[in-house]
C-alpha cells in the first residue's frame, strides 16, 4: 500500500470516515487508521494546538463571570498530558499572539487561564471571517492584558462609584420607597458610560452618542452621566403641573438631549431616548434615529443600547433590529449593545424558565457578533471590555455585545420583596460585598488613597447638588435642535397645485425608461398606457404617487419609501423600480432626475412589521425636510407593528413632545380575500385619534393622494398621517384624475364625482361612505338614475372636517334620513365614530354594512359577494321606493 500523508487536522475527520467502514475486510486499511491515530494523540504539536483552541472555544465557560457564583475549576488531565516540560516555543509562535516567554505547557496553561478564564469571557470562535477572527485573538492575546490604569484613574473610577451610589442612597432617602428602577448591583454600567467619553476624548473622532435603554438605572443615567440637573429629577418625584396639550411621562420613561464640551475642546452631542415601559421596542427606533442623522447630518455616531437579560432573549424584536445591521438601508455600521445582567426578569431567575440557551446573549451567534461577558465587580475589566468593544466597532463596523453580569440589589421596583420568590439568590446578595467597596479596599492596600478620600467625594456630591452643578463637564439642553416640536402656530392656508408646464416636465423624466434596459413586456405595456392616458390629459393611481414624488423632490424634500414590496407594490401597480430582464441592473426613474438638495431613496425591506416601522418611526422625527413612508404589504399586517403604533406613533408627541411627520400606506378594502387581506382596522387608529395626534385619510382618487400629501407636509405642525389606499381599485379607470385637477384642484375632505349638485331641494337622502364601496354605491346610483339620494365620500376622517359636513347639510332642506355604509361589519371600520360626531345634531342616521363580527370578514368568496350584494340592494330598496 503507497504512504499518503495526511495533515494533522484531518485526521478526526478521516477517523469519522473510518468508524462508517468499521465492517470493511481490507486489513491494510484498519492499520493504516490505528497507526495514524496513535501518532495523533502522542503528537505535541496537536495537544499544544487542542489546549489553545480549547481556551479559546471554551475559556469563557470557566471565567470567573459571576459575582454571585464561583468559577468552575478546569480539569487540565483532559488533555492527558504526562509531562509539561516539553519545549513548545515554535509552537506558541505560530499558533497564538502572546509576546510572553512560553518555554512549556505549564506556563502556557498560566498564560491561558489568565486570558481567558478571568474576570472577562470571550466568545468569539464562530466567527467566519478570517481577518476578524484573528484581530480578535491578537487583541486578546497581546494587547488587552498590557492595559493598565494609572492612579489618577483609578482615583476616578472610585470617585464615579461613589456618585452612583450616592444618587441611589440620595432618592431613596428623600423619597422613600417610591420606584425609581434603582442601579444598585450594576453600579459599573456607569463607569463604563464615563469611560467611553475619556476615550473618545483621547482617540475617536465622535460626535455623538445616542442612547436607548429600558427604566433600570435610567434615572442614574440621566443625572451622572447625561448632565440633567438632580433638582429636578427631586421636582419629578415630588409632582409638578403639566402643560394642557402635554400629558407626560413618569419620570424613569424620559429622555435627555445635551450637548458636552470635552477637555480637548471636541463638542459632542449626548442623546438619551424616550422610552416606554415596553423594554425592547426602542431598539430599532434608536437605529431609525442614527441613519437619519448619518444620512442628513454626516454625524459620526456611537449607536448604544442597554438591555436587560431576560429582555434581550425573550423578545422577539431584539433578533428583528439586529437582523438589520448589514440590510441595504437600514446598517449604521455597528452598535454597541450592552446587557445589563442582573440574572433575574422580574421574579423569575431560573434560567429553565428563562430561555433555552446558557446564556441571555447566545443570540448573537445567529448574527456572528462577538460577546464579551465581564464580572461587573471588576469595574477595570469593564472599562477594557468597553475599549475592546469600541475598536472592534470601529474597526470591522459590526454590532458587539458587553455582557455586564452583574445582581439586583432591591426588588424589580422599590415597593417589590424579592425574598418571597428568590430567597436563596437574595441571601447572596445581602453578603455579598458592595462594588465600590470592593474597589475601595483595593486602593487603600495599595496606598493609592486614604479613608479621607472617600468623605471628601461624597461631601463633593451633596455640594455639587447644592450647586446644580453634579458633572464637570458644561452641559447645553439641544432637544430642540435633535427633534422636531410643533410649535403654537396655526395652521397656513396651503396651497397644493402645481403647474401644467411642471407636471409635463416630471411626467416626462417618470415615465421614460432608456433603451438598454431590457424591459419585460408587461411593465412595457403599463408605461405605454401611462403615455397615452397622458396625452388624453388623464393621471392614474401609480404615476400621480411619482408625480407627486417627484413634485416634493423638486421643492427640496427627500423621499424614503420603505416596505416589504415597494418597488413594485404589492399589486404590481408602482413599478418606482424597473429590473433589466437580461442583466443584474436596476433603474429607478426618479433617481434620474436631478435635484441638488433632495435624495430618493426606496428599499424593500426584510420580513417585519415592528421592527421596520420602529425604524421608520425614528428617522422620521429627526428631520423635518425628509418624507418618510413606510406601506404595509397589506394593511392586515400593521397590528404586527401595533406597539410602535400606540407607545410611539399616536402618543409620542402627547408624552414627551417629540412629533413626526411619518407616513403610513395600508392597502385596504373588501374584496373577498379573507379576514388577513382585508381590513386595515380603522376602528383602531380611530381609537387612539384625539388632541389632533394624528391624520387619517381615505383618498377616493389619484388627485385627491397627491393634494392630501402635499398639503401634510407643508403643513405648520408635522403629524403622523395614515393612509388607506386602494388594492383591486388600481385598476380602475374611475379612481385616474384629470389633468386639470393637478393644476387647479386642492384636497377635498369630503368629496364627490360631480362637480355641481343640481336640485338640493329634490334631495331626500344623503349617503355618506369612504373607500371602495363608495364607487360601487356610485355605479348602482347610476344605472339606477337615482334623484332623490346624493353620495358623498369622506376623505379626510381624522380630524373630522365638522365644518365642511354641517355646512352641507344645511344645503339640503328637505333630508329625511343619513345613511352611513361600509363594507366592515358594525362593530369596526368608521361608523361609530361617524355616528358619535353626526348624532349630536342629526338623529336620524341609518348604518347600512355587515353585522357585528368578530373577524374583519368572511373567508367565503361566495359570503363576501352575498354580502356585498346585500348591502347595495338594501341601499337602493331605501332611496328606490321613494323614487
Amino acid at each position: 500500500m503507497k504512504k499518503i500523508k495526511i495533515s494533522y487536522e484531518n485526521i478526526k475527520f478521516i477517523e469519522n470516515i473510518n468508524n462508517s467502514y468499521i465492517k470493511n475486510k481490507n486489513k491494510k486499511f484498519k492499520i493504516f487508521f490505528k497507526k495514524n491515530k496513535k501518532k495523533n494523540k502522542n503528537n505535541l504539536k496537536y495537544k499544544v494546538k487542542k489546549i489553545i483552541n480549547f481556551y479559546r472555544n471554551f475559556g469563557f465557560i470557566y471565567s470567573d463571570i459571576n459575582p454571585l457564583k464561583k468559577k468552575k475549576k478546569l480539569n487540565f488531565n483532559y488533555f492527558k498530558i504526562k509531562k509539561y516540560k516539553y519545549k513548545i516555543n515554535k509552537y506558541i509562535k505560530k499558533y497564538t499572539y502572546f509576546k510572553n516567554k512560553i518555554n512549556n505547557i505549564k506556563k502556557l496553561k498560566k498564560i491561558l487561564e489568565k486570558t481567558y478564564c478571568n474576570k472577562i469571557g470571550y466568545e468569539f470562535n464562530y466567527i467566519k471571517n478570517y481577518k476578524e477572527n484573528k484581530w480578535i485573538k491578537k487583541k486578546i492575546e497581546n494587547k488587552l492584558n498590557k492595559y493598565k490604569f494609572n492612579k489618577l484613574e483609578k482615583k476616578e473610577i472610585l470617585k464615579y462609584l461613589i456618585y452612583t451610589k450616592e444618587f441611589e442612597k440620595c432618592i431613596n432617602n428623600k423619597f422613600l420607597a417610591q420606584k425609581r428602577f434603582s442601579l444598585e448591583g450594576s453600579e459599573s454600567f456607569i463607569i463604563l458610560l464615563k469611560f467611553l467619553l475619556k476615550f473618545i476624548n483621547k482617540k475617536y473622532k465622535i460626535n455623538e452618542i445616542i442612547i436607548g435603554m429600558a427604566h433600570r438605572g435610567r434615572l442614574n443615567t440621566l443625572v451622572n452621566f447625561m448632565g440633567k440637573n438632580i433638582n429636578k429629577i427631586f421636582k419629578e418625584f415630588k409632582g409638578k403641573k403639566l402643560k394642557n396639550n402635554f400629558s407626560g411621562d413618569v419620570k424613569y420613561h424620559k429622555g435627555y438631549c445635551s450637548t458636552i464640551l470635552l477637555n480637548n475642546k471636541k463638542i459632542l452631542n449626548l442623546i438619551l431616548l424616550y422610552n416606554p415601559s415596553h423594554l425592547e421596542k426602542i431598539n430599532p427606533i434608536l437605529q431609525g434615529i442614527t441613519k437619519n442623522r448619518k444620512n442628513f447630518f454626516k454625524k459620526n455616531i456611537i449607536p448604544i443600547l442597554i438591555h436587560g437579560d431576560s429582555s434581550f432573549s425573550g423578545q422577539g424584536i431584539v433578533m428583528e433590529t439586529l437582523n438589520l445591521q448589514k440590510i441595504n438601508g437600514y446598517s449604521n455600521n455597528g452598535t454597541i449593545h450592552i446587557i445589563i445582567n442582573n440574572q433575574i426578569g422580574f421574579t423569575t431567575s431560573n434560567n429553565k424558565n428563562q430561555r433555552s440557551t446558557k446564556f441571555c446573549s447566545d443570540i448573537a451567534k445567529m448574527f456572528e457578533m462577538p460577546v464579551l461577558h465581564v464580572n461587573s465587580n471588576s469595574v477595570e475589566k469593564v472599562i477594557i471590555v468597553l475599549k475592546f468593544a469600541l475598536d472592534y466597532k470601529i474597526k470591522f463596523k459590526k454590532d458587539i455585545i458587553i455582557n455586564l453580569i452583574s445582581y439586583r440589589k432591591l426588588g424589580h421596583n422599590e415597593q417589590d420583596n424579592p425574598n418571597i420568590t428568590q430567597p436563596l439568590m437574595y441571601k447572596k446578595i445581602k453578603n455579598i460585598k458592595e462594588i465600590k467597596k470592593i474597589y475601595n479596599n483595593k486602593l487603600l492596600k495599595k496606598n493609592i488613597i486614604n479613608n479621607n478620600y472617600i468623605i471628601k467625594i461624597k461631601n463633593e456630591f451633596y455640594n455639587n447638588i447644592k450647586n446644580n452643578n453634579l458633572i464637570n463637564y458644561p452641559i447645553k439642553n439641544i432637544k430642540n435642535k435633535i427633534f422636531y416640536i410643533n410649535k403654537n402656530i396655526k395652521n397656513k392656508i396651503i396651497i397644493t397645485k402645481i403647474s401644467y408646464k411642471k407636471i409635463k416636465y416630471l411626467i416626462s423624466k417618470i415615465i421614460k425608461i432608456p433603451k438598454i434596459i431590457n424591459i419585460h413586456p408587461l411593465i412595457k405595456k403599463i408605461f405605454k398606457n401611462k403615455k397615452i392616458n397622458f396625452k388624453n390629459k388623464i393621471i392614474d393611481w401609480s404615476t400621480s404617487e411619482n408625480l407627486l414624488f417627484s413634485s416634493i423632490l423638486s421643492e427640496g424634500f427627500s423621499i424614503r419609501i420603505t416596505g416589504q414590496d415597494v418597488s413594485r407594490g404589492t399589486f404590481s401597480n408602482r413599478h418606482a423600480v424597473i429590473f433589466d430582464q437580461i442583466y443584474k441592473k436596476k433603474y429607478i426613474p426618479l433617481k434620474k432626475i436631478s435635484f441638488k438638495k433632495s435624495k430618493f431613496e426606496i428599499n424593500n425591506t426584510i420580513l417585519s412589521e415592528e421592527a421596520i416601522l420602529g425604524f421608520e418611526y425614528g428617522y422620521s422625527i429627526s428631520n423635518s425636510k425628509n418624507i418618510t413612508i413606510w406601506e404595509a404589504q397589506f394593511g392586515d399586517f400593521s397590528n404586527c407593528a401595533q406597539v410602535i403604533i400606540d407607545q410611539f406613533i399616536t402618543s409620542g408627541e402627547k408624552k414627551w413632545n417629540i412629533s413626526s411627520n411619518l407616513i403610513i400606506f395600508l392597502p385596504h378594502g373588501y374584496e373577498g380575500q379573507g379576514p388577513e387581506h382585508s381590513s386595515s382596522r380603522i376602528e383602531r387608529f380611530l381609537q387612539l385619534s384625539s388632541n389632533n395626534n394624528i391624520v387619517i385619510s381615505q383618498p377616493n382618487n389619484s388627485s385627491q393622494l397627491f393634494h392630501l400629501i402635499r398639503k401634510q407636509i407643508y403643513n405648520n405642525k408635522i403629524k403622523p398621517l395614515i393612509v388607506l389606499t386602494p388594492k383591486s381599485l388600481l385598476r380602475n379607470k374611475n379612481i385616474s384624475s384629470k389633468i386639470k385637477e393637478f393644476t387647479n384642484g386642492f384636497f377635498r375632505p369630503i368629496n364627490f364625482n360631480n362637480d355641481k349638485i343640481l336640485f338640493f331641494n329634490k334631495i331626500k337622502y344623503l349617503a355618506f361612505c369612504s373607500g371602495k364601496i363608495y364607487y360601487d354605491l356610485n355605479k348602482i346610483y347610476i344605472k339606477n338614475n337615482l334623484k332623490n339620494v346624493f353620495i358623498f365620500s369622506l376623505d379626510k376622517i381624522y380630524p373630522f372636517p365638522k365644518k365642511i359636513f354641517f355646512s352641507i347639510l344645511n344645503k339640503f332642506k328637505k333630508i329625511k334620513k343619513i345613511f352611513w355604509i361600509q363594507d366592515e361589519p358594525k362593530n369596526q371600520g368608521i361608523w361609530k365614530y361617524f355616528k358619535y360626531i353626526v348624532s349630536k345634531k342629526y338623529k336620524k342616521i341609518i348604518f347600512i354594512g355587515r353585522k357585528n363580527n368578530s373577524s374583519t370578514s368572511s373567508g367565503s368568496f361566495i359570503n363576501h359577494c352575498k354580502e356585498k350584494n346585500k348591502i347595495i340592494n338594501f341601499f337602493l330598496k331605501k332611496t328606490k321606493n321613494e323614487n
